[in-house]
C-alpha cells in the first residue's frame, strides 16, 4: 500500500528525501513509483556539540521500515561516509535487496557489512561507466561517470514512467583529473538533448562564483611544502580524498621520505584503494609507527586522520599529548589538507591552536593551496544546467541558504522560479510528465547512535545527558514506611552542581517535597489489596518527589540539573522522623492548600517534560 496520499490521477513520481536537505551529510533519497522505492545513497553526519556520547547521527527511516517489502533495491554513487555510512545500520532494521555501486565504494561498503555482521543481508553487485540497470518495473537507472574528491564516483540518469530525471549526486567538472577518468558529459548532453524532466543537484557549493579548481592543482603547493620542511611532515586529510593520499604518497617518493600511516579509516581506505589499483605505490614506501622513529625526521611523512579535529581521531590525541607513539616537534611541518565541515570549524581550531602551542609549524587555510573542494561551484553548477537544460530542478545536498542561491543560480539559467522547489527532509517531491508539486510529507528526523553504533541515544537519554553536563545531578535518597511516614532525613548529594545555597537549606527543601507528596498523594499512590502490607507505587512516590524539588529549584536558585530520587521502603510501624522542616516558615509563593488544586496538573505536565530514570532501592 503506498503511503504517498497523491490526489491527482496522472502517472506520478514521488521522490523523497530523507537526509542531506537543510544540513550537510546523512545523503538519503528514496524514488518512489507505484509499488517501487529504490533507494540511492545512506550516509550518516557526525554530532553537533551538544549531542553528548553520540558517534554518529543517521536519519529516521521510519518510512522505509514501513514500506520495505516495496524496497527493490539501492543505488550508490560513490563512497564517502555521507552517502554510504547509513547502510550497515539500516540493513540491521530493513532488506535491501540488491546494491549497485562503483567497484571502490562497493568494497569499502563490502568491509563495514562485515563488521556489522549484515554480510549476508543483501547483494553487492559492482557497475561499469554507462552501465544501465533495471530495479523494480519503473526504473532504469545509467550510471555516468564523474568527477569528485573520491574516485570511482557517478552522477545518476533514472528513467521512470513520467521522465528521465538527472541525479548529480556529488561533482564537480575537473578536466584534469588525477586518475585520468573524465566527466562523461557526452551522456549529460545526450539526456539534456532527448529531455531532461527534472534536475536534482548538488548545492554544496552554491555560494562560491565561479569554477572548481583542479584536484591537481594542490600538487605544487604541497610539494613545496614537503621538501621545504627540516623535519618531519604531518599531513591530515579525508581517508577517502583517493586523489589527495595518491598524490601525497607520491609527493613522498618524489621527496624520499618513508610513509606511515595513523587512523584506521586511513589504513583501511588505501589498503583498499590499492588492492583495486587506485594507488600505485611499492610496499617498501609504507613503515610502520612504531619504527618511524628509527629514520631521520628528514625521510618520514605521517598520513593521518583527524582533520576535522575528531576528538579521537589520531591527530586530535597527537595535539593532546595522549598518542602513545608520537609526540609533536618543534621541527615538525604539519599540513592540513582539508576544509572543516560546517560545525566543525571550533574542533579544527582548537587542534591547530594546541599544535601551535607545541611549537610545530602548521600550514591551514585557504590561502596555503593545499586544499580544493570536491563539490562545484557556481560556474559547475551552470555547466551541469546547460549540459541538462531540464524542465524541473531541486537543489539537494546542502543547507538552506545554499539550496536558495543554487535555485537563484537555475532562475539565472532559464529554469522558470515555478519550476524550482526548496524542499527538507520528508518533504515529497511530485512529478508529472508537466508538474511539480509538493506532496503530503514522511515522517523524517535522526536517530542518534553511541559508540558501539549499535545503541540507539533516544530524546530521553540525550536530554539527561545535556542536563548532566550543564548542571550537573542531584541524587535524593528518601525512607518511607509502608504506612506513608518518613522515617529519617533525607540524604542529598550534588555533583557537578553550582549553587549558592547551603547545604542545610537543600535537605530542608528536600524534606518539605517528601512531606508533601506524603501528605498529598499518598492515597493516590498506596493501594489496599486486603493483605498485611498496602501495594505501593514507590517508581511513583520516586517520580513525585523528583519532579517537586525539581520546581522548586527552578524557581529558587534557577538551575535544572537531572535529580534522581531513590526511596528506601520502610516496614510498617517505623518510627515516623520529625522534620524541623515542617516547624520553619515555608516561603513557598502560594499557599499550601491553593498549591494542593494545581499542583497535580503541573506535576504531570513536569513529568511528561523531564523523563528521568528512577531506581527503586528494596529495604
Amino acid at each position: 500500500m503506498s503511503s504517498n496520499g497523491s490526489k491527482t490521477q496522472q502517472p506520478t513520481l514521488r521522490v523523497i528525501p530523507l537526509g542531506g536537505l537543510h544540513e550537510i551529510g546523512k545523503n538519503t533519497c528514496v524514488f518512489e513509483f507505484g509499488d517501487d522505492l529504490v533507494l540511492i545513497d545512506a550516509g550518516l553526519a557526525f554530532p553537533s556539540d551538544g549531542m553528548h556520547g553520540v558517534n554518529v547521527v543517521m536519519p529516521d527511516t521510519s518510512f522505509l521500515r514501513e514500506n520495505q517489502k516495496r524496497i527493490r533495491g539501492m543505488i550508490v554513487t560513490h563512497g564517502h561516509e555521507d552517502h554510504i555510512g547509513g547502510i550497515s545500520h539500516h540493513l540491521k532494521h530493513f532488506n535491501i535487496p540488491i546494491i549497485y555501486g562503483p567497484r571502490l565504494a562497493l568494497s569499502l561498503l563490502e568491509g563495514k557489512m562485515s563488521e556489522a555482521g549484515v554480510a549476508d543481508r543483501t547483494v553487492l553487485q559492482t557497475v561499469t561507466p554507462r552501465e544501465v540497470v533495471k530495479l523494480g518495473q519503473h526504473f532504469k537507472i545509467e550510471f555516468i561517470r564523474n568527477t569528485h574528491s573520491m574516485a570511482d564516483s557517478y552522477s545518476l540518469a533514472v528513467t521512470t514512467p513520467v521522465g528521465t530525471v538527472i541525479f548529480t549526486g556529488d561533482f564537480k567538472f575537473d578536466h584534469t583529473p588525477v586518475d585520468g577518468e573524465h566527466f562523461d558529459m557526452a551522456r549529460l548532453a545526450h539526456h539534456g538533448d532527448q529531455g531532461v524532466l527534472c534536475l536534482f543537484s548538488d548545492s554544496t557549493n552554491s555560494e562560491v562564483p565561479g569554477f572548481c579548481p583542479p584536484e591537481r592543482s594542490v600538487f605544487p603547493c604541497l610539494d613545496r611544502r614537503i621538501a621545504e620542511a627540516e623535519g618531519r611532515v604531518i599531513i591530515t586529510t579525508f581517508a577517502s580524498s583517493i586523489h589527495r593520499v595518491a598524490m601525497v604518497l607520491e609527493l613522498a617518493m618524489k621527496n624520499g621520505r618513508k610513509v606511515s600511516l595513523l587512523g584506521r579509516s586511513m589504513l583501511n581506505v588505501i589498503a583498499k584503494a590499492r588492492e583495486l589499483g587506485y594507488m600505485r605505490c611499492p610496499d617498501d614506501l609504507f613503515v610502520p609507527i612504531k619504527q618511524i622513529r628509527d629514520l631521520p625526521d628528514r625521510e618520514t611523512l605521517l598520513l593521518m586522520t583527524g582533520s576535522q579535529g575528531e576528538p579521537l581521531a589520531a591527530l586530535s590525541r597527537i595535539s593532546r599529548g595522549e598518542h602513545p607513539q608520537v609526540q609533536v616537534k618543534s621541527t615538525d611541518t604539519i599540513i592540513f589538507s582539508a576544509s572543516p565541515i560546517p560545525g566543525n570549524t571550533i574542533s579544527v581550531v582548537n587542534t591547530i591552536d594546541r599544535l601551535m602551542m607545541l611549537g610545530a609549524k602548521v600550514v591551514y587555510g585557504k590561502g596555503e593551496g593545499i586544499h580544493v573542494s570536491g563539490h562545484g561551484f557556481q560556474e559547475d553548477q551552470k555547466l551541469m544546467l546547460a549540459l541538462t537544460r531540464p524542465k524541473f530542478m531541486v537543489p539537494v545536498h546542502g543547507e538552506h541558504r545554499m539550496l536558495v542561491q543554487h535555485a537563484r543560480t537555475a532562475h539565472s539559467m532559464g529554469v522558470p522560479e515555478n519550476n524550482t522547489l526548496i524542499i527538507d527532509n520528508g518533504d515529497v517531491v511530485e512529478l508529472t510528465a508537466d508538474s511539480i508539486r509538493k506532496g503530503d510529507p514522511v515522517k523524517a528526523g535522526i536517530e542518534l547512535l553511541d559508540n558501539s553504533r549499535t545503541g540507539i541515544v533516544d530524546a530521553r537519554v540525550l536530554k539527561e545527558r545535556q542536563q548532566l553536563a550543564e548542571d550537573g545531578v542531584i541524587t535524593l535518597l528518601a525512607a518511607v514506611s509502608v504506612d506513608g511516614k518518613m522515617v529519617a532525613p533525607p540524604r542529598v548529594n550534588l555533583r557537578g552542581v553550582v549553587t549558592t545555597a547551603e547545604p542545610r537549606k537543600l535537605s530542608m527543601w528536600a524534606e518539605r517535597e517528601v512531606n508533601w507528596v506524603l501528605d498529598n498523594r499518598w492515597k493516590q499512590l498506596c493501594r489496599n489489596t486486603g493483605g498485611k502490607a498496602p501495594e505501593v507505587d514507590w517508581i511513583g512516590v520516586q517520580r513525585e518527589i523528583e519532579v517537586g524539588l525539581q520546581r522548586r529549584l527552578r524557581r529558587e536558585l534557577q538551575i535544572e540539573p537531572l535529580i534522581i530520587c531513590l526511596v528506601q521502603p520502610a516496614p510498617a510501624g517505623t518510627p515516623p522522623y520529625k522534620s524541623k522542616a515542617m516547624e520553619e516558615k515555608d516561603d513557598r509563593p502560594a499557599p499550601r492548600h491553593q498549591r494542593n488544586n494545581d499542583r497535580g496538573g503541573d506535576r504531570n505536565n513536569d513529568n511528561r517534560q523531564r523523563r528521568r530514570r528512577s531506581t527503586a532501592v528494596a529495604g
